[in-house]
């Protein structure tokens, strides 16, 4: 018994379903390059003769093509007075196609938000820029620079010691992944960073001193997100289980691994019943293609006959 000449209904129903549980599992990655802050020095530079745009763009041009091989680069372009110091840094989680991706953005966004001041920071999701030139006052490595906290307060008993012995269990990640650390406890999921090249034992205090704040700034709030100058954390309260959601890559370090299983379950789910729906649509597709040829092959043979006739 042959395929039939054309797909039947219930094949139909069956691909519009493998389409609706792909389009369900298979959720967009998170939006790297949605802005979070920016932060723009008072001052402007006077650039009569040019000399500072071209240090900035050629600062920038270094950092977007570093972005192709690593999550963190910090260089130095000009000299005296022009001297201008930069660096960027992505997310640990991200690879190295989505950091660049995320970067390659900053300059131009960098340029809109802030002009010519001599000294800028611009914060997406996924990554962020920052330069300044020569003499800029320099501030501590603990200084709060943005801090966002959810609008909706957690209900019920026992959020405070769930969220508190997260964040404690981030303080600990961090040290220990070497900068970047993401994990889950009892539906609260964290994640911290210090820049690139903060030392394991700095980057520790500098998450400790996060941690406080957010503890004291965001109270009850179900998530909050605090940014000093050196590092950042986020927490964020999921009480119905953390959804899974795909991701864009593992953790970078192995001490996050225990985070990425929802991630990678939800990915992992996404891949298989994407393939199915692909291996659904090859199967109409191939359907019609027979039931497209036999007519063809009938009409030739009855065309040969009235011929022989």
């Amino acid at each position: 018994m042959g395929f039939p000449s054309k797909p039947s209904p219930l094949l139909l129903l069956l691909l519009f379903l493998f389409l609706i549980l792909s389009a369900k599992f298979a959720q967009p990655a998170t939006d790297y390059s949605a802005l979070v802050y920016k932060g723009c020095a008072k001052q402007s530079f006077q650039d009569p003769s040019g000399i500072y745009s071209q240090a900035i763009s050629a600062l920038f041009g270094s950092l977007v093509q570093q972005s192709t091989k690593t999550k963190f680069f910090k260089t130095t372009t000009g000299t005296g007075q022009t001297t201008i110091t930069g660096l960027f840094q992505c997310r640990g989680d991200l690879r190295v196609g989505d950091c660049y991706n995320c970067v390659s953005k900053l300059p131009v966004l960098t340029d809109k938000l802030c002009g010519n001041t001599i000294a800028a920071r611009v914060q997406l999701q996924g990554c962020y820029i920052l330069y300044e030139v020569a003499g800029f006052a320099q501030i501590s490595g603990m200084e709060m620079l943005f801090k966002t906290c959810g609008a909706s307060n957690a209900a019920g008993s026992g959020f405070e010691e769930r969220r508190d012995t997260a964040l404690s269990n981030l303080v600990n990640g961090v040290v220990s992944g070497h900068g970047f650390y993401t994990s889950s406890y009892e539906s609260v999921y964290i994640l911290g960073q210090c820049e690139g090249d903060v030392g394991d034992s700095d980057c520790g205090e500098c998450v400790k001193s996060a941690v406080q704040r957010a503890q004291v700034e965001c109270g009850n709030s179900i998530s909050g997100q605090i940014y000093l100058h050196k590092c950042f954390i986020s927490y964020s309260y999921y009480p119905n289980g953390i959804p899974r959601r795909s991701s864009s890559s593992s953790s970078s370090s192995s001490s996050s691994s225990s985070s990425g299983t929802g991630q990678n379950t939800g990915k992992t789910v996404a891949i298989i019943v994407g393939g199915a729906a692909g291996v659904g649509f090859l199967v109409i597709c191939l359907l019609f293609a027979r039931g497209l040829m036999k007519k063809h092959d009938g009409m030739c043979v009855c065309t040969i006959l009235e011929c022989r006739r």
